[in-house]
């Protein structure tokens, strides 16, 4: 069974805690204890967290966990010495530490950050880079790993780190399995970018957004005009003039916005081939996807690809 240390402090962030439940769900799926979750603190007792109410923690010691995880708060402050020197120990003393949200700033600061890749709340990247100049920032980063250090985005960014451990720990089917029971959409891979195509097209009206939904769950499917009027139960000329007045931007564009999204999400797996990922994103051919790269990337997806293995490589090295 492998443990999980989780470090908190006086006015940690709440949400951060969502993490565990990947932990918890993993259990209840397998039928037996594959975690076992510690809630760690300088000296144990009740910690009050972001949002006034207490949790019960045991103290740190001196005992090292399999996997170390710390969270960080709203606003970013200095963390308790006693925090950064288990973390120093727990750097050699278990297998994997990871920081999630503004913990990576609690990573920086007790040293564990110098030379490495690291990504956080992506309102607070800037800040971290400029803190902290010998981190290797990537701000549009849902999570990264570097080595046996994991850091992610912030919010619901520590479920997608969390789904990443253990699909590394157990494999890839109890982690979709875990997804599924959790109703996450779909674990996202780790150079995935904290903005979603969705977030960023804002659509006001539920018929709108009832129509990107669509689109995204269907990327197989032409998608033209007609299709997604229907799906928003609108005629195709009023579909295209409420959808151009709330997104700024025509289905058409969004439409291949979403594929582009995915397609770069299959390629972070590193499991399909061009022509798959092209087939199931509805570009239908691997030239029709090349050009689409091109015009909003500026680079053909095999450059993207290549990153995307290289980055996998230098996590695992």
């Amino acid at each position: 069974m492998r443990s999980i240390g989780f470090l908190v402090f006086d006015g940690f962030q709440v949400m951060g805690m969502a993490a565990l439940s990947v932990f918890e769900v993993a259990n209840v799926i397998a039928g037996k204890p594959l975690y076992d979750i510690h809630i760690l603190s300088k000296a144990g007792g009740p910690v009050r967290n972001s949002l006034g109410f207490s949790i019960d923690t045991a103290p740190m010691g001196d005992v090292f966990h399999d996997t170390t995880i710390t969270t960080g708060s709203l606003t970013v402050k200095p963390a308790p010495p006693a925090l950064l020197d288990y973390l120093r120990g727990a750097v050699t003393g278990s297998r994997r530490v990871a920081g999630i949200c503004t913990g990576a700033f609690v990573l920086a600061e007790a040293g564990l950050l110098e030379g490495k890749r690291a990504t956080t709340h992506w309102g607070h990247a800037r800040s971290l880079a400029q803190r902290y100049p010998g981190v290797r920032m990537e701000e549009d980063r849902i999570f990264v790993q570097d080595g046996n250090i994991w850091t992610s985005a912030g919010m619901s960014a520590g479920i997608d780190l969390a789904l990443a451990l253990v699909e590394e720990d157990l494999g890839r089917d109890l982690a979709r399995s875990v997804a599924r029971a959790m109703v996450v959409y779909l674990r996202r891979p780790g150079g995935q970018s904290q903005f979603s195509t969705l977030l960023e097209l804002e659509p006001k009206s539920d018929r709108v957004r009832k129509a990107l939904t669509y689109a995204r769950e269907n990327l197989r499917n032409e998608l033209s005009v007609e299709e997604l009027a229907d799906a928003a139960r609108l005629s195709p000329r009023q579909f295209s003039r409420v959808f151009r007045l709330e997104t700024g931007q025509s289905p058409a564009k969004a439409v291949e916005h979403l594929r582009l999204e995915a397609a770069r999400a299959m390629m972070e797996e590193g499991r399909h081939p061009m022509e798959v990922i092209a087939r199931e994103t509805g570009f239908a051919d691997r030239e029709r996807m090349r050009r689409a790269f091109l015009r909003t990337y500026g680079q053909p997806p095999q450059v993207l690809r290549r990153a995307a293995d290289n980055e996998r490589i230098m996590g695992t090295a």
